[in-house]
């Protein structure tokens, strides 16, 4: 079981994932807003975050760019699940730290698969 913290400003959509990955087995907790999602993420030290790139506060793409810039969580697996579609947004995300990139809307069978890969690369 791993501990996963997603921050998503759509409360439906995050729900959705949150859901389906305590069905598989992982602990999960939803946040809406990028600034609390880092005060969470240093508080909770997650085994992997899902981030939205338009959250307030902060948004996902200077959120991964913050822990990316922490000694503690410079190698902390990220998933950006997101509405952007373009391939400039995707690669922006990677540029910034993110090690996924899954578009809204997604399949939660499809997302649980992806994060149990990342887990196991871990």
């Amino acid at each position: 079981m791993a501990r996963i913290i997603i921050a998503d400003d759509d409360e439906i959509l995050g729900s959705i994932a949150r859901d389906a990955l305590i069905a598989a087995g992982h602990g999960a907790g939803l946040v809406t807003d990028g600034a609390e999602a880092l005060r969470v993420i240093k508080a909770r030290r997650p085994d992997l975050v899902i981030l939205d790139c338009n959250m307030p506060g902060l948004s996902g793409v200077l959120l991964v760019q913050e822990l990316r810039k922490l000694n503690d969580f410079a190698l902390l697996p990220v998933m950006m699940l997101t509405g952007r579609r373009s391939s400039r947004d995707e690669e922006l995300a990677r540029f910034a730290g993110a090690n996924e990139y899954m578009k809204k809307p997604f399949d939660p069978d499809e997302l649980v698969f992806r994060v149990n890969e990342m887990l196991a690369k871990g």
